[in-house]
C-alpha cells in the first residue's frame, strides 16, 4: 500500500490531476471547472475518489453501483461514460475483487454488454434476487436498466438499493437534472423522455449515507452540483438553456466527491491510476489495447463518438488510437513516479519496494 505519509504519495496524485486538467478536447472548460472544484473541495481529486474507494470496501466490502449513458441524437448513447464505466469495474475487482453493477436507461443494455466485453469483463444476467454472489474463475459485471419514466426508474432504484445493498454510487457521464427537474446536453437541448432520473437513485443513496463519487466533464452530469453556484461564470448555457421556463444545464444534485477531467472517460482513467498506486499494482491499470479494444466494442453494441455524432471508433472527438498513446503516457508516468524503471544494468526496478 502507498502511504498517505510517503513524499511519493503527494508526487502521484498531483501528477494524475494534472493530466485530468489537460484540455485535450479544445472545449475550453477543464480549467475554470477544475479551479472552481479546486475552492470546493481541497486536496488531491482522483486520489481522493481512490482513497474513498479503498476505504469504503475495506469497511463495508461490495458490491459497487455504477450508472452512466449520456444520449444524442435520437437519444443514441455517446462512447463517453461506459467505456469507462467499465474499465472501473474491472479495476475494482482485480484491485480489489469486488463485483459491479451497471445502471443503464433499458434500450442501452447491448451497448453496455458489448462495452464489458471490450473491457475483459464477463456480463451476467442480473439475478432475480438482486443479491450480487462471487463466481468462482469469472470476472463477473451485471448490468441492471431502469425504464425511462420516472415512476418505473425510481422503482428499480429502490429495489436496487433495498436488495443489491451497494457499498458506493458512482455516476461517470450520467445527466443530471436541474434545480428544476429537467435534463440537457450542454448546449441545452432538451433530454425529455431520453433518460430515466437516476438523480433518485444516488439522492437517496446519499441520505442513506452512501458515499457518491461524481465524474463529469462539463457541469450538466449528476454529481456536478457540487460546483453548480459557480457554472454560470464560465458556462454560457449554465443559468439558463435558451428555452424560456427550463432553466439552465447545471445539475443540480452534488456529489460527496466529485471527480472533472476534459472528457469523462478520463477522469475514470485517473481514478484507475490512482488506484492502482494507492494498491501498489499495475495490473488494476489497464494497457492501452485495452481502451481501444473497449471503445470499439461501444461502438459495435451501437454507441457514437459525441463530437462525430456517428458510430466512429472516438470519445468526445479523440480517436481510440489517441486514447491508447493518452492512457500509455499517464500509465507510464505513475509508475515513474513511483521508481517504477530500468536501470544501467537492464534490471527492472519494482514500484512495489518503494517505501
Amino acid at each position: 500500500m502507498l502511504s498517505s505519509d510517503s513524499p511519493l504519495y503527494g508526487r502521484v496524485a498531483a501528477t494524475i490531476d494534472q493530466f485530468m486538467t489537460i484540455d485535450l478536447t479544445g472545449v475550453g472548460l477543464i480549467g475554470n471547472i477544475h479551479a472552481a472544484l479546486a475552492q470546493r473541495q481541497p486536496g488531491p481529486i482522483c486520489m481522493g475518489a481512490a482513497e474513498i474507494i479503498l476505504r469504503t470496501i475495506k469497511q463495508k466490502g461490495g458490491p459497487v453501483l455504477i450508472a452512466t449513458g449520456f444520449p444524442e441524437g435520437g437519444g443514441v448513447p455517446e462512447t463517453d461514460g461506459p467505456v469507462g464505466a467499465a474499465l472501473l469495474a474491472r479495476a475494482l475487482f482485480l484491485g480489489l475483487g469486488v463485483e459491479s453493477v451497471i445502471v443503464v436507461d433499458e434500450d442501452w443494455e447491448a451497448m453496455m454488454r458489448q462495452t464489458c466485453l471490450g473491457a475483459g469483463l464477463a456480463p451476467m444476467p442480473f439475478p432475480a434476487s438482486g443479491v450480487i454472489e462471487p463466481i468462482a474463475f469469472l470476472r463477473p459485471v451485471y448490468i441492471r436498466t431502469i425504464p425511462k419514466d420516472a415512476e418505473g426508474s425510481r422503482a428499480v432504484s429502490d429495489d436496487l438499493l433495498e436488495r443489491t445493498r451497494p457499498s458506493l454510487l458512482i455516476a461517470i457521464e450520467r445527466p443530471g437534472c436541474n434545480a428544476n427537474g429537467l435534463y440537457h446536453g450542454l448546449g441545452g437541448r432538451p433530454l425529455d423522455g431520453m433518460v430515466g432520473d437516476l438523480d433518485y437513485l444516488f439522492r437517496t443513496g446519499k441520505e442513506l449515507g452512501l458515499p457518491f463519487i461524481g465524474i463529469g466533464d462539463g457541469g450538466n452530469e449528476l454529481g456536478m452540483g457540487v460546483i453548480a453556484q459557480d457554472l454560470p461564470r464560465f458556462s454560457p448555457k449554465a443559468a439558463d438553456c435558451g428555452i424560456p421556463g427550463r432553466g439552465g444545464v447545471a445539475a443540480a444534485t452534488a456529489a460527496s466527491h466529485l471527480v472533472v477531467a476534459n472528457v469523462s472517460n478520463w477522469g475514470a482513467t485517473g481514478i484507475i491510476a490512482a488506484l492502482s498506486a494507492l494498491l501498489q499494482n499495475e495490473v488494476v491499470f489497464h494497457e492501452p489495447e485495452l481502451e481501444v479494444r473497449c471503445i470499439e466494442q461501444c461502438v459495435a453494441g451501437g454507441g457514437v463518438d459525441g463530437m462525430f455524432m456517428a458510430p466512429e471508433p472516438a470519445v468526445d472527438g479523440i480517436s481510440a488510437l489517441e486514447w491508447a498513446g493518452l492512457v500509455r503516457t499517464l500509465r507510464a508516468s505513475v509508475l515513474r513516479a513511483l521508481g517504477h524503471s530500468v536501470n544501467w544494468k537492464g534490471d527492472r526496478g519494482d514500484w512495489r519496494q518503494v517505501k
